[in-house]
């Protein structure tokens, strides 16, 4: 707070003056030192910090489903077995996780708050392509930590209420975006879920089909990636797994996602290696 409203009950002229509805943009011409990014590192430092993987999002007739383990790691130690990496950012729209777990956080709870911010300010909320470019701008800004080996690199779905259907967003660590046709994967596990994915969709699934699909792809991405986490039966810990429809988001609770791995469990006693294409 500026020193001359210290103690006066005023707000400082910054929040009283018209300007963008980018609460980022705000941020940066006001406060800089509050951005993820602009946090520098000492040269030549390395810094052992908790990462997360990994995230598999798919479209079914209806809207789209995006999953992520729960498992992070330092080096070659599991750091947390439940953290969570799958995040609403707003009604119809959802982030998960990758990467540097700390910041990835940080930036998906400033996410949140540019999106509220936008709907207040103009009325409205954006498009869902407007929200994908408003991420697209926060990834940019952390390319020196990424620099640094602290990258954040999320897979950003929604529904898009314009077109009437799900979409997928992919990112890298420079802000560069692709929309994803039909699934989507990043994090270490990436290649192996992708494989499962590729083998499993198709275009006709329904929302239970698909939730059966990107836990398939988890797990197939925890048997051959050490950072990636299995569903854990004894501790109870499953995937976070979220449904994005014209109805909005819905996080699956832990009882529906653990009836979706107990039988996908059971069914890998007597067939290891997956299940064959159709997903049925």
């Amino acid at each position: 707070m500026e020193a001359n409203t210290r103690g006066t009950g005023r707000l400082p002229a910054a929040f009283l003056t018209p300007g963008s509805s980018s609460f980022l943009d705000f941020l940066a011409e006001h406060k800089p030192e509050l951005l993820p990014g602009r946090t520098g590192l000492p040269e030549g430092s390395v810094v052992e910090a908790p990462h997360g993987t990994t995230i598999v999002a798919a479209v079914f007739d209806g809207g789209v489903v995006i999953a992520g383990d729960r498992r992070a790691t330092m080096g070659n130690v599991i750091a947390q077995r439940d953290i969570e990496k799958v995040f609403p950012a707003d009604e119809y729209s959802a982030v998960g996780i990758a990467g540097t777990a700390g910041l990835a956080i940080e930036m998906v709870r400033l996410f949140q708050l540019e999106l509220e911010h936008y709907e207040k300010i103009e009325g409205t909320t954006l498009s869902l392509e407007g929200k994908a470019n408003r991420l697209t701008s926060m990834i940019r800004g952390n390319l020196g930590m990424a620099m640094q080996g602290l990258a954040v690199v999320p897979v950003f779905a929604g529904y898009d209420l314009d077109r009437g259907r799900g979409r997928i967003f992919n990112y890298d660590v420079t802000g560069g975006r692709s929309e994803e046709r039909g699934f989507a994967a990043t994090g270490s596990g990436s290649v192996f879920a992708r494989g499962s994915l590729k083998k499993l969709y198709r275009e006709d699934l329904t929302a239970e089909q698909a939730v059966t699909l990107v836990v398939q792809a988890l797990y197939d991405a925890a048997d051959d990636d050490s950072a990636t986490g299995g569903p854990d039966l004894a501790r109870k810990i499953f995937p976070i797994v979220s449904l994005i429809t014209e109805d909005g988001f819905r996080r699956l609770t832990d009882a529906e996602v653990a009836e979706t791995v107990v039988a996908i469990t059971d069914e890998r006693l007597t067939r290891p290696d997956g299940p064959r294409a159709p997903l049925i």
